[in-house]
């Protein structure tokens, strides 16, 4: 029996992580989640699978409680949206920042053996060049990529011979249960008819099929732990123009595109060198890391025509 403790488990990519974990009957999973992004009706599929922790991972009293006995920790609760990062500071250095300290405070206390964090490509800003590796430097550019930066740092400092933290950097991660980021974003404003905004329209992402995050996270816990931070990706370029043009034809939209001005604390350009995933996980690249936008589209388009009329 193993025992797990997810923070962030009722959102996009920690419920997806609980899902694939609770197909295995002997792990005992517990999610910490405030529930500010996170969803109760995520996790009601695996509920008698799972205690969820109502609460906040910068409250020591909770996090301790939650990680008591665990063997295991996946940490991906945190402020996951550059914008609202932006915003709201306060609440981004807090989560982001002191939450992780704590979280990493009580899973060493616990006795776990291993931490996988959840970073972000962010702490690199805008490359010089692409692909990236990890050993580009970390030129965070706006505050979401610093805290996660700073999150990675204290990993290190609590690095032991019995607790391993190991770093995971994401790319633009796609699937059902996400909002607020670009593909969805696009894909409600073409089911709605509204025009797609491009800020700047010259961006160049690597976007990473769901399951395949999940797949890294599940092989990041067991085995051998990587000595460093290791990128999470397609591994190809996708430029948001050929984003947008597919979201229209795919979901038969008459929309426009409409190109803003760029916003100046995102970052413009990332594909991720993603050789030592392939070594370390055995992993594969995707040929086309928008395979599958049509399960996006089908699940925005569900969720859509099942609201309430004015929501």
């Amino acid at each position: 029996m193993t025992r797990i403790l997810i923070t962030g488990g009722a959102g996009f990519i920690g419920s997806h992580l609980v899902d694939r974990l609770a197909l295995d009957s002997s792990n005992r999973i517990v999610v910490l989640d405030n529930l500010r992004r996170g969803r109760r009706e995520n996790l009601e599929p695996r509920a008698e699978n799972v205690w969820l922790v109502e609460g906040d991972i910068c409250d020591r009293a909770v996090v301790e409680r939650a990680a008591e006995g665990v063997d295991l920790v996946y940490h991906l609760a945190a402020q996951s949206n550059v914008l609202g990062a932006v915003t709201d500071l306060d609440y981004s250095f807090r989560a982001n920042v002191v939450g992780t300290f704590e979280v990493l405070r009580a899973a060493a206390q616990a006795g776990a053996r291993r931490l996988v964090f959840s970073s972000s490509r962010e702490v690199y800003g805008d490359p010089e060049s692409l692909p990236v590796p990890e050993n580009a430097p970390l030129k965070p550019k706006n505050a979401y990529g610093a805290s996660k930066a700073a999150g990675e740092m204290y990993c290190r400092t609590f690095r032991s011979a019995s607790f391993e933290p190991v770093i995971l950097r994401l790319a633009n991660v796609y699937g059902p249960r996400d909002f607020d980021r670009v593909i969805p974003i696009f894909v409600e404003q073409a089911l709605r008819g509204l025009p797609l905004t491009l800020y700047g329209g010259k961006q160049i992402l690597d976007f990473v099929w769901i399951e395949t995050v999940v797949e890294s996270f599940v092989r990041a816990g067991w085995g051998e732990a990587p000595a460093g931070p290791v990128n999470i990706g397609s591994g190809r370029p996708t430029d948001l123009v050929t984003l947008a043009k597919r979201v229209l034809a795919m979901s038969k939209s008459r929309s426009d595109l409409y190109i803003a001005p760029a916003r100046e604390v995102e970052v413009s350009r990332f594909v991720a060198d993603t050789a030592l995933m392939q070594c370390t996980f055995c992993m594969k690249d995707t040929e086309d890391p928008l395979d599958y936008l049509a399960k996006v589209i089908e699940y925005i388009e569900r969720e859509y025509t099942a609201r309430p009329v004015g929501i």
